[in-house]
């Protein structure tokens, strides 16, 4: 069931939202050489916890997950795609990282994520990253009224596979307000003019998971969270959380 929100509603989740761009700040002002991932996610508890928010991750388990989710952030590095828990890792110069974090304020959802390179940059990681950001961008810019989820699909997939990048199969964004996955579900490449109409009030969690190998298939790390690219390549994921507006599309998880 799709739940379209009101304008109290939207500024509620504005409001969760900014918590989640304080979170991912200050996860990336603290990503350095020899940070642990572990110590990453104690960053963003302390920043849900000074906000009086709750994380829509931690103990989180779908029916795919052996356990629930242990940790406030998804910390993914180099071939991890998306979902990687944060343990003892430490960041070594070069790395790709991309974080996902959420945060439940009052009742309402934010949901976002982002990606980035640590010490000297690989030039082939910062184009990665910027096709990701490039797909994300697309994939706002066709969230208007009127329009449906396949003009966003359409919109995001496009600029993947311009870049040779590949889509990792069968994830993609979704809808999100009191929690974090709600319908309907975004993906990440589909055929313009199809699926569910774009309303005023329609909150979507857009995320773009691009993979530099050009292959869209994933292998499932023991943990049966974290998902990595079945070539090696690295990979990179970019989200909002987006209003769809009469004025516009209106991202709620900015500072």
């Amino acid at each position: 069931m799709v739940e379209i929100k009101t304008d109290k509603a939207l500024e509620a989740m504005r409001e969760a939202g900014r918590v989640v761009a304080r979170a991912l700040a200050t996860v990336r002002a603290a990503a350095a050489v020899g940070v642990s991932l572990r110590e990453l996610d104690e960053a963003a508890r302390t920043v849900l916890d000074e906000a009086g928010a709750r994380s829509p991750f931690l103990g989180y388990r779908p029916s795919f997950a052996p356990v629930p989710f242990p940790a406030v952030i998804c910390a993914s590095v180099n071939d991890a795609v998306v979902h990687g828990i944060p343990g003892d890792y430490r960041l070594r110069d070069g790395d790709l990282v991309s974080i996902d974090c959420g945060a439940q304020l009052d009742g309402w959802t934010g949901d976002a994520a982002i990606s980035f390179t640590v010490g000297t940059p690989r030039p082939a990681d910062l184009a990665l990253i910027a096709a990701t950001q490039q797909a994300l961008d697309a994939g706002i810019a066709a969230a208007t009224v009127g329009r449906r989820i396949g003009d966003i699909a359409h919109a995001v997939g496009t600029v993947a596979r311009k870049a040779d990048c590949g889509l990792l199969e069968g994830f993609g964004g979704h809808g999100i307000g009191r929690t974090m996955h709600e319908d309907p579900h975004v993906p990440n490449r589909g055929r313009p003019g199809r699926g569910y109409p774009l309303r005023h009030g329609l909150a979507l969690a857009i995320e773009p998971m691009l993979t530099a190998g050009g292959r869209d298939d994933y292998r499932t790390d023991p943990d049966g969270w974290t998902l990595r690219t079945v070539d090696g390549s690295r990979a990179a994921h970019i989200e909002h959380t987006v209003a769809i507006t009469e004025d516009g599309p209106r991202i709620l998880t900015l500072l």
